[in-house]
């Protein structure tokens, strides 16, 4: 304390990083609980599937998707500047990709026997993952990553969730038309989802300081009551034209409008007349994507299989799973089974390992910048980059154990037992 406060360098130092904490906790949402909350916004929609950006043609083109081959991007243009001047004294990114390479080359052999090469087999591939699953990690934490994107529009939102509720009002009630099946689906969403509420846009952005407590309900965005549900309910089970029915044709006016129609004030503003809706981020990582760990998994997992039938041959390497009961007993067929068994189990856990790890820091951020923003979300984007970095390690170093078991034969199993 005393070195403190006898160097005035160190001291405003001190100050200056206790006042940006004081600005982002009174800027962010334990701010807005006391009337400050400057800087603060709406809690952005979290999704576990990847959100539709645009379209390819017929071919729907995901946030993640963009995130994905950005990244492959990113990891082609550094691999090229490596090596498009290569020297014998490296040095910059040559160094940098030829410690990456000496270091897995080494880990390789040392994990599948120790002597010189017996791993080559596996670099190519171990590598590969390890740079990957890092860099698609590691861009998904660049700024406007979930933060810029698109408005989701009423009319979208309600034609996402429409289909299910008329599924289930379908075969609640098969005899009704499908003009009586909608309006009755409609009803009935508007009457779960009426307190559900949406971002008030200025024009396309949200402004600074415009938290969760100025998100407007649908019932302020879509006109009806109790009573007027009712009646349209009453409607449909008559019978009666729908078509001409004002109440409902007024919701569906309401719905394509996506404008704030009742009264919402917040902070002395009137909303009425603002585009609402939800913001669908143009970009979204990778990793936080379930097809994308998928896909990973997949390639490492048919690859090992690869590895297998070359190292063993077919009938060498099946044998590992389809034992004659007969002539090696039932235990070892049903070990035989189980063996099969954990190859899908790998593949689960592969996927899952690095899906949850990565969507997890995903809504960690989103929490921290929501409770202090600027400053207080810094060292959690500090953790993500270390643990996007930890997360490729893991998944290249399973991929090599599976790898060095696949290629080792029973013998090979029964020597390391009998030595341990």
């Amino acid at each position: 304390m005393g070195k403190l406060l006898s160097s005035p360098k160190l001291l405003a130092i001190a100050i200056g990083v206790v006042a940006a904490l004081l600005i982002s906790v009174a800027g962010g949402a334990l701010g807005a609980s006391f009337g400050f909350g400057w800087f603060g916004g709406p809690i952005p929609f979290i999704s576990l599937p990847a959100e539709r950006v645009a379209y390819i043609g017929s071919y729907p083109l995901l946030n993640t998707t963009v995130m994905f081959w950005f990244g492959g991007l990113i990891l082609i243009f550094l691999a090229w500047r490596a090596t498009r001047k290569m020297s014998d004294v490296p040095s910059g990114l040559q160094n940098l990709f030829e410690v990456i390479y000496e270091f897995f080359g080494n880990t390789v052999d040392g994990v599948a026997g120790g002597k010189a090469k017996a791993g080559r087999r596996f670099l190519a591939l171990v590598s590969t993952i390890f740079l990957v699953v890092v860099i698609i990690n590691w861009v998904g934490i660049l700024p406007g990553v979930g933060s810029v994107g698109r408005i989701e529009t009423i009319e979208e939102w309600v034609h996402h969730h429409l289909p299910k509720v008329e599924a289930k009002v379908q075969e609640k009630h098969p005899e009704y038309t499908p003009v009586q099946t909608e309006a009755a689906a409609l009803v009935h969403l508007l009457e779960d989802h009426g307190e559900d509420t949406f971002v008030a846009f200025d024009g396309s952005i949200v402004p600074l300081g415009r938290g969760e407590q100025a998100r407007v309900p649908l019932n302020k965005i879509i006109t009806f009551s109790e009573s007027g549900l009712h009646q349209i309910e009453e409607a449909i089970h008559d019978g009666d034209d729908l078509d001409g029915l004002p109440l409902l044709d007024s919701i569906h006016s309401d719905i394509k409008k996506g404008v704030v129609q009742g009264e919402f004030v917040y902070k002395g503003q009137d909303f009425k007349g603002k585009t609402v809706g939800l913001l669908v981020p143009f970009l979204r990582g990778a990793s936080t994507d379930i097809n994308t760990t998928l896909a990973i998994a997949l390639v490492a997992m048919f690859t090992v299989q690869v590895w297998g039938v070359r190292a063993l041959g077919v009938r060498g390497y099946g044998g590992k799973f389809f034992v004659n009961p007969i002539s090696q007993g039932p235990i070892a067929t049903f070990v035989g089974i189980l063996e099969g068994f954990g190859e899908l189990t790998r593949t689960l856990s592969f996927t899952f390992r690095l899906f949850g790890n990565m969507f997890a820091g995903e809504v960690l951020l989103i929490a921290m910048a929501f409770l202090l923003p600027l400053i207080g979300i810094i060292p959690f984007m500090g953790l993500e980059l270390f643990v996007g970095l930890i997360q490729g390690y893991i998944f290249a170093m399973l991929t090599l154990v599976f790898g060095v078991m696949a290629v080792a034969s029973h013998g090979d199993h029964d020597t390391h037992a009998g030595d341990h």
